[in-house]
């Protein structure tokens, strides 16, 4: 790789709280593991900064049906938001390998709060929406809920349950982190290989436009062309946040991950992608999430998602 011109802070974020599996706090390790097996010298190049997870929670058992482990999340989030926004202030770039997609919601707080003047885009490559709140939830997993926690959204039309007071007011708290107002608006979300979403979700895409960009469109356009879409959407955005959901990739090749879902994206439709999205100069920041080494005896996922990790850093480094 080319010398470093921007400075990259790789950032570990070993929570698992949110999922409805258990093993993704393991994600990061097998990336390692991952990574050795390639002979790749990738995790000796950065030295990480380890956000404290609260996954002691989980042997406290659940209180929280529609928010499962609210008081955790909340307290994982809180030390990312905290993390990314000392990274952000110093005009670094954070690369977020991550447990549960929960926490994507502090990343994005914590942009947004270093810059509070910026309007911040979010381009969303998962096979979920990750909007539901408390109050829509059907499984009570929070690593459902990060872009509802960003937009301040509870949905409150497609209301399908009733929080106890306890769960609101730590959901407060999350969406209030950063301060009391949204951090992203719908309009500056793309979500790019979404397939498996639920009417709630479906209803807030639909009445706020949010974009979606199917698998069928980037097999049908190319990647190159669907980037210039999406870059082209959020033209009026002066910064974009990546975050990339191991379970956007088909089922068949995503085993190693706690929700798989067919007809996604291939591994190399997927480093394409994320090379091509991450030129873009507003980018300032990326995430991968949800690698579950507990549900894929050969590590194929995590060699995957390396795959896809050491090849979107190298895109950065090269055009920058």
């Amino acid at each position: 790789m080319k010398g470093i011109k921007r400075q990259i802070k790789l950032v570990e974020v070993r929570s698992e709280l949110a999922a409805g599996t258990r093993g993704a706090s393991m994600g990061i390790d097998a990336l390692k593991v991952a990574s050795l097996d390639k002979q790749s010298n990738f995790f000796a190049r950065f030295e990480p900064i380890n956000v404290p997870d609260a996954n002691n929670y989980l042997w406290k058992g659940n209180k929280f049906p529609h928010a499962k482990y609210v008081d955790g999340v909340y307290e994982v989030i809180r030390n990312v938001f905290h993390t990314i926004k000392t990274i952000r202030e110093k005009k670094q770039f954070p690369i977020v390998l991550a447990g549960d997609h929960s926490t994507a919601a502090g990343t994005i707080m914590g942009i947004k709060a270093a810059d509070p003047d910026k309007r911040l885009g979010v381009i969303w490559i998962d096979a979920h929406a990750d909007l539901h709140s408390p109050y829509t939830t059907p499984s009570g997993n929070m690593h459902g809920m990060p872009l509802a926690m960003c937009l301040g959204m509870d949905n409150l039309p497609c209301r399908q349950n009733d929080p106890d007071e306890v769960t609101l007011a730590y959901w407060q708290k999350i969406t209030h982190l950063g301060g009391p107002h949204p951090k992203i608006a719908p309009e500056d979300i793309v979500f790019i290989a979404l397939r498996d979403t639920e009417s709630p979700e479906d209803q807030l895409i639909e009445t706020h436009g949010m974009m979606r960009v199917p698998v069928a469109s980037i097999r049908e356009w190319g990647v190159a062309q669907c980037s210039r879409v999406v870059l082209e959407h959020l033209s009026d955005c002066d910064q974009i946040y990546i975050s990339f959901d191991v379970d956007s990739l088909d089922s068949a090749i995503s085993k190693g991950t706690g929700t798989p879902v067919p007809d996604g994206l291939s591994v190399e439709e997927a480093i394409d992608l994320n090379t091509e999205l991450i030129k873009d100069r507003r980018v300032c920041a990326w995430e991968i999430v949800e690698v579950n080494p507990t549900l894929d005896t050969e590590n194929t996922m995590a060699e995957n998602a390396f795959d896809i990790l050491e090849s979107t850093t190298r895109s950065l480094v090269e055009n920058f």
